[in-house]
């Protein structure tokens, strides 16, 4: 796509596959913005990505990208437990945040993301909850928010995986895949979740030893509503992910991929997708045109950093829940002013200029 002189700069800090990927999005695909640094411990993947990305500056450090002249917003998508050093280092600096999730790996670092970005005054984060940018999500939200279906009682959601990565541990499954369904309940159905159960079947044959897959989750709200999500990350056919809402008057469901089908040779079929950055490519591409269109407004929209600590905190509870067994509470803080009442879960806040 061509680049004006007032697009954008941004830093994209992590170049594995989620980061490259925002890098050819903002180069090819988001208006407003180009690709003007990348940031890598792993200086040599760097430099292969940013040759892709026509040459921008490449950097091992965050914070040295961010000083730079070129840089007017930054994208994070290193691993989890940089995240919260790399976010100090941008509200250091002034710039604007898209953050893969998670916000940071445990609620304790995610508080202090909150409680900082609190002391600007203004909120700096949009957090990597690209759910909420799929056109299925949305029109689903936008039914329950007419009413039409009266309240909202279950959310039923199905979650798999071709095949899990190497050293993927049981617990990721939840605070890294289940983290998705956390955020989706509270901005779907507008509750906030209270409590998690967690059972494990008999793993999968095809599970690498010791990985409990599949679990099954279980979502208490603060409105009434139960919640269960399968997560399956070896199913070994392809990447689904579906929701069904039951309310009073009626139910609701996303995800069945009413695509292309043929039938030949006495077969009927489709074809599945093998992976997120497939069934979700088009919402990545609004998420990030959105946080550009926002930034380029002196605005931050979306997720927050407080849904980032609230799926923080879920994902804790169910993290003990996995190792303990039974019902775990979970424990939030009191949301701070910058997150009005009303606006800590269920919606997407604008700040004002």
């Amino acid at each position: 796509m061509p680049h004006r002189p007032d697009d954008l700069g941004v830093a994209v800090i992590g170049t594995g596959r989620m980061g490259a990927d925002h890098v050819r999005r903002v180069q090819e695909t988001v208006s407003g913005a180009r690709v003007t640094a990348v940031v890598d411990v792993d200086r040599e993947r760097a430099e292969a990505v940013a040759s892709r990305a026509g040459g921008c500056a490449v950097h091992t450090d965050p914070a040295a990208a961010m000083a730079s002249p070129d840089v007017d917003a930054v994208i994070v998508a290193s691993p989890g437990p940089a995240h919260e050093a790399a976010l100090m280092a941008a509200f250091d600096h002034g710039l604007p945040v898209l953050c893969e999730k998670p916000l940071t790996p445990d609620p304790a670092a995610a508080l202090r993301v909150v409680e900082a970005e609190c002391a600007l005054g203004r909120r700096r984060v949009q957090v990597g909850f690209m759910r909420r940018y799929d056109r299925e999500y949305r029109e689903l939200k936008a039914l329950l928010e007419t009413g039409r279906l009266g309240r909202p009682l279950l959310l039923h959601n199905r979650h798999r995986n071709v095949a899990s990565p190497p050293g993927w541990t049981s617990a990721m499954l939840v605070e890294d895949s289940v983290a998705h369904e956390m955020d989706v309940t509270r901005w779907l159905l507008g509750h906030e979740i209270t409590s998690v159960t967690v059972l494990t079947p008999a793993p999968s044959g095809d599970a690498p030893d010791g990985l409990r897959d599949p679990q099954f989750v279980v979502f208490e709200t603060d409105g009434g509503a139960v919640v269960d999500v399968e997560i399956f990350v070896n199913c070994g056919f392809g990447y689904q992910v579906q929701a069904e809402v039951v309310c009073e008057r009626g139910t609701a469901r996303v995800g069945d991929a009413h695509a292309l089908v043929t039938q030949t040779a006495g077969h009927w079929g489709g074809t599945v997708a093998q992976d997120y950055l497939e069934r979700f490519a088009d919402a990545y591409d609004r998420e990030v045109q959105a946080w550009v269109d926002a930034t380029r407004r002196d605005q931050v929209t979306g997720p927050s950093a407080w849904d980032g600590y609230a799926v923080a905190a879920v994902s804790a509870a169910g993290v003990r829940a996995l190792e303990k067994g039974g019902r775990v509470p979970v424990h939030l803080a009191e949301p701070p002013a910058l997150y009005a009442k009303g606006l800590s879960c269920g919606s997407d806040p604008a700040s004002p200029a």
